[in-house]
Order: C-alpha cells, then structure tokens, then sequence
C-alpha cells in the first residue's frame, strides 16, 4: 500500500508538472531532435541550442564513426520492473546508466546496490525532479548534491559524474552550473513514449519504435517504469547485435571525439 500511495503522488505531481509547469526560467529549453531515419545522424541543428550544448560539454551522441551504442534508464520511481532490466543487462552483458531522482533513491536502496554491484552507472536525475531553469544555482548545486551524497551512502559509489536535467528542460546558466559542479550533462538521441505507464503498447511495438531509430553512437533513453520495455529489452539488445552494433559505457565516450563529432552532425546527417 506504501509504494502504491508514493507511487500515485509521484505520477500525479508528474502530471501537474506537465498540465500546468511552473514557469520556465529564461531561454529555456526543452530537449528535442530531428530524429535518425534509416540509420542517418539524427540532428539538432534546428532546434536553437546546438551551439550552448557544445560549448558546455553536454552529450547527445557519442562517436558517430562507430556502430556504438550508449543504453541509459531514467528512473524516477520503481514500478516493478528495474529488477528484470537489471537481470537482461546482467545476461546480455550490457552496461547502463541509471539516472535516478531522490524519490528512487530513498525508496529504492536495494536496487540502487545492485546497479552499483553490477557495474552499471547511478547518475544524477535531481533530488526533486524540478525544472531547473527556474532555480537559482545554489539550489541546483543542492538538488545534486543531495542525491550524490544519499546514492553513494546506498550504493558505496562515490562518484557520480553524469547528469540529465529533469524533463530535458535546460538554459545556458544551467548547464554552465551543472558543469561547475562536476557534471557531464547527458540528452540522448534515440526515445519514444514509453513514460505512461497507462498507455503501454506490447513488446513488439517498443522493440519496433528503438530499431527504427539506430545509429552510430546512440545515446538511447528509455524509462524503467515502461512494461514494454522491461520485456522488449533482450531482444532489442539481439537486434542491435545483430546489425552489428556493440553496446558501451558513457565512460567509454571519448569527450573529444563526442565534441566534434556534434560540430559535424549537420554535414553528416545529409
């Protein structure tokens, strides 16, 4: 009855969040691409912010030159199925990124153990999951630094160096922050709606809606509380392999290489 009542209020203040908001802060941005057709570069061209992610360092592709992908969860509550993600990962021998909120981290200690156990990466997705254009710096340093401190009293992680603002909501003084404060801010290249959990839509479809959008040097987003997901994701990982893609670790982006190669994207995308 606990995890059903926090689970309810997470969702229904999700949905407040996205009826209503509170106000953007200024310039800001809501993460967003042209999306990858037939294996091409997806872009970001278009959208207005390519340049302030290049300048502060933030990922959205990894290195374009090599059939590589880059698997990452948003965890924002547990709705039972991380567990089985976890168990895939372990056969498939597939590392991930977990980016997780106060609210996973307090409720869920035993998983967070068993991503750290496991190899994977604990990032930072917020204490509160707030928009975060609309806080000062100094509460954005304690949004973070709250999270890193209770995942690594959990998890024995001390390290956490990878950040996704919370709902893809970012300005310039935002990423400025979050890398002053230690962090990588990490977007991602492939997505679909796999986030409402009352319009789950079958394995096959979630298996269709990841394949359909492969590219070199993925970053895919998907989130944990996705049924379709948790069910779709061994053969995903087949498929990928199976089109010759090889799964990494954020850590084995080479920031360099990542830079240029988002200077480059347009030309490449054509």
């Amino acid at each position: 009855m606990k995890k059903i009542v926090a689970m309810a209020i997470v969702l229904s203040t999700i949905a407040a969040w996205i009826a209503n908001g509170v106000q953007a802060g200024p310039n800001a941005y809501h993460f967003g691409f042209k999306r990858s057709v037939d294996g091409k570069l997806p872009s970001i061209d278009e959208e207005g912010f390519k340049p302030i992610v290049t300048k502060h360092g933030a990922l959205f592709l990894g290195d374009v030159e090599q059939k590589e992908l880059y698997l990452t969860f948003d965890n924002g509550y547990e709705n039972g199925y991380t567990g089985r993600i976890l168990d895939v990962l372990k056969e498939k021998r597939v590392p991930a990124a977990f980016f997780v909120t106060g609210h996973y981290v307090k409720d869920q200690p035993e998983l967070i153990k068993r991503m750290a156990a496991e190899g994977h990466i604990i990032g930072n997705h917020s204490w509160s999951h707030p928009d975060m254009t609309t806080l000062s710096d100094a509460q954005i340093q304690a949004e973070l630094d709250k999270v890193k401190e209770q995942a690594a009293a959990v998890s024995g992680q001390q390290e956490m160096k990878y950040l996704r603002p919370p709902r893809g909501i970012f300005n310039e003084r935002v990423l400025a922050a979050s890398r002053r404060f230690g962090y990588t801010s990490v977007f991602w290249s492939i997505a679909y709606k796999d986030w409402d959990v009352n319009a789950q839509r079958g394995t096959a479809f979630a298996l269709q809606q990841v394949t359909k959008q492969l590219h070199p040097g993925a970053i895919l987003l998907l989130h944990s509380v996705s049924k379709d997901n948790a069910e779709a994701l061994g053969a995903i990982i087949d498929e990928a392999r199976k089109r010759g893609y090889e799964f990494k670790s954020l850590d084995e982006i080479d920031g360099q290489t990542a830079q240029q190669n988002r200077h480059n994207q347009q030309e490449s995308a054509q």
